[in-house]
């Protein structure tokens, strides 16, 4: 069987975007008010193949949360590592794992490689490559010809974030995509920050969750994060536990915390669901619910909110449904953004939007 691979001479010849780097302290203000993570784990993504995963499984690079250490932890292979760490002494360019998104497609803005806790066996250079295809077993195969290049080899140091922005996002949408390690070693994570391509039903009239990751939604702009994140909420299925969910920290006195969504495209709204999933002790006493229409992003105390479900009690673990008997100002309606409250604070699982896109 034939083995494409690239030499580094071939991908300094590859014309591709100029990038920019980004400061690790600045990685989530660049690219998650408008981009999500198009191959994070709990979207569906899925390992395809790889060259080698000797020491830690490739598996381990779209996890969503930070990588931890185990120190003084040794399996057969050797010490213990949160990541995917290959053999050394590569005889070939490089090492690789392929990825399938877990979206449709996606066009790519932005790319974060985290070598954190692995100094002295970490990654020296990588390169990314993507493709569109609807064969899987085509991409997997080595000796695929259909990569092109996304972001070129850039340098890695030791036990730290790394990220790339792209000069502009890419005007193609991608299926998947290859990470090139130079020439061997260990990542902890890989995060390919862009937006979703989603195929949408074909008719207007079909009721689908607008605000759902899969379909083009982003979680904007949110009041607090402390124990989990926004882009949570938006999240396929019901999660394993109360880390994958959106969770403010504690407050006192009056107060309301606040997420604002942009669904993945216009429409009107027929039936919404919070599900407080695994928030027992620690749900929001009340939640409320405002939609608008904005050309630019709003501000949680824009004008343009208008109520659609006004303050209603929540209870814990459990999926709250609204309906046309619950909800006002939707028939008829076009949105182009929602915003949750949670009154005073607390924890949701997932935001869900069901209605029909306007587009």
């Amino acid at each position: 069987m034939e083995i494409h691979s690239m030499t580094s001479e071939t991908l300094k010849d590859i014309a591709t975007p100029k990038v920019r780097s980004i400061a690790a302290d600045k990685i989530e203000a660049t690219f998650r008010s408008h981009c999500i993570d198009l191959i994070s784990k709990p979207l569906g993504t899925q390992i395809l193949s790889f060259s080698d995963e000797w020491f830690a499984a490739a598996e381990n690079l779209t996890t969503p949360t930070p990588p931890v250490r185990k120190p003084g932890l040794f399996v057969h292979s050797g010490a213990w590592y949160d990541g995917w760490e290959t053999r050394r002494h590569n005889p070939e360019p490089y090492d690789w794992v392929v990825i399938r998104l877990g979206v449709a497609s996606g066009k790519i803005e932005g790319v974060e490689i985290d070598t954190t806790f692995f100094n002295g066996n970490h990654a020296p250079e990588i390169a990314v490559e993507g493709c569109f295809s609807n064969d899987d077993e085509e991409v997997k195969d080595p000796s695929f010809k259909g990569w092109e290049m996304i972001l070129e080899k850039q340098e890695c140091g030791p036990s730290q974030r790394h990220a790339w922005m792209l000069e502009k996002i890419t005007d193609k949408a991608y299926t998947h995509v290859r990470l090139l390690m130079f020439p061997d070693g260990g990542i902890a994570r890989f995060r390919l920050y862009g937006v979703a391509v989603p195929v949408f039903p074909r008719s207007v009239d079909d009721i689908f969750d607008l605000a759902a990751a899969v379909n083009g939604g982003v979680a904007v702009s949110c009041s607090d994060q402390h124990f989990g994140t926004k882009d949570n909420l938006l999240l396929p299925g019901r999660g394993k536990d109360m880390g994958d969910g959106w969770e403010t920290k504690r407050t006192r006195g009056e107060h309301v915390d606040w997420a604002i969504v942009k669904l993945g495209t216009p429409g009107e709204v027929d039936k919404i669901m919070i599900d407080t999933a695994h928030f027992r002790g620690n749900y929001p006493q009340k939640i409320q619910v405002f939609a608008g229409t904005f050309e630019k992003e709003p501000g949680s105390n824009d004008s343009g909110w208008i109520e659609v479900l006004s303050p209603q009690k929540a209870g814990p673990d459990k999926e709250h449904e609204y309906g046309e008997n619950a909800l006002q100002n939707v028939k008829g309606s076009i949105y182009s953004h929602m915003k949750l409250d949670i009154i005073p604070d607390g924890g949701v699982k997932r935001f869900r939007v069901f209605g029909r896109r306007r587009t």
